[in-house]
């Protein structure tokens, strides 16, 4: 990695302006929970990042496709990123944020798994023993035997599993609209689906939830738009190392916020589980001679 060429250096800092971004998205998730069930709050992640997205459209004066391409994928590809999102806000509602994005960062290791028969890549014993090694970080973190355990905290490993497979259909996804467009997307699929739940448990918002709704979705928004801008300058085995920065927020702001302080053992399996993370994700672009690069800027975080 070449961190003394200026273009290298604008995409990194794209990137952890992007990163910097996202733990805000989360919070404010977190705080709506408080008021608002988490369908809806899912519900209203997509709805506000659609409405933010759409000025953005406009001004860059993208041509509308009524109907995308690989129509199937695409929802696929939707309802995978909505489950991940309802999951992982289900997750923060009672636990902190920090344990939940450590458990979701496993999402790398179920891609390295389901890889060989989903996309065709290869798996070697080098990968096998970074997803084994980023398990045991997961067992670290969740202490399914200690007294803190809660199980609320399963919800995690679950939203990072369906975020693997949203990966996954990025990834066999072909491409030819603009990352903004395919962005709306998703976000469309999300409003589609979570409707008809989120009505279930509807509460009018107050001009409160209203704000906090529309932050969400622009920090959501935000967040992605810096990430695309990064890959113009740098590729993804150049930024891939600083997907994790976003723990970093998330920590800061969990203090500043909530006032969590994450103890050794949460630390220990935070590293563990991004240290085989970024080794799997490493040996993977390796193996692939990097196919598919410029199909990770349109992975959205959550």
């Amino acid at each position: 990695m070449n961190f003394l060429n200026k273009t290298v250096l604008k995409g990194i800092v794209l990137m952890l302006l992007g990163m910097s971004t996202v733990p805000f998205l989360d919070v404010f998730a977190k705080l709506l929970s408080e008021d608002y069930s988490v369908m809806q709050v899912t519900w209203t992640r997509f709805f506000f990042h659609a409405c933010w997205l759409i000025p953005i459209i406009l001004w860059q004066q993208v041509q509308w496709k009524r109907v995308p391409e690989s129509l199937g994928l695409q929802f696929m590809r939707g309802l995978m990123l909505t489950l991940a999102t309802l999951f992982f806000f289900a997750a923060i509602k009672s636990n902190p944020i920090p344990n939940a994005l450590t458990l979701l960062f496993i999402s790398p290791l179920v891609v390295a798994i389901l890889s060989p028969t989903l996309l065709g890549e290869r798996f070697d014993l080098f990968i096998g023993a970074g997803v084994l090694l980023g398990f045991i970080g997961v067992v670290v973190v969740l202490q399914p035997t200690g007294d803190d355990f809660k199980p609320s905290l399963l919800l995690a490993v679950v939203a990072g599993v369906c975020y693997a497979l949203y990966i996954i259909f990025t990834k066999k996804l072909s491409f030819k609209a603009p990352p903004v467009l395919t962005l709306f997307y998703s976000a469309a699929v999300g409003i589609a689906i979570m409707l008809p739940l989120a009505l279930f448990s509807w509460k009018t918002p107050d001009m409160k939830g209203v704000l906090l709704g529309s932050a969400m979705g622009f920090f959501a928004a935000a967040s992605h738009f810096f990430i695309i801008k990064a890959f113009e300058f740098a590729s993804a085995s150049e930024l891939s190392p600083f997907n994790y920065f976003e723990i970093v927020g998330a920590i800061a702001l969990s203090y500043i916020i909530f006032g969590y302080i994450p103890n050794l053992q949460a630390m220990i399996g935070l590293f563990v589980i991004m240290g085989s993370g970024l080794f799997v994700s490493w040996r993977v672009m390796k193996n692939n001679d990097g196919q598919a690069e410029d199909k990770e800027k349109l992975i959205e975080p959550l």
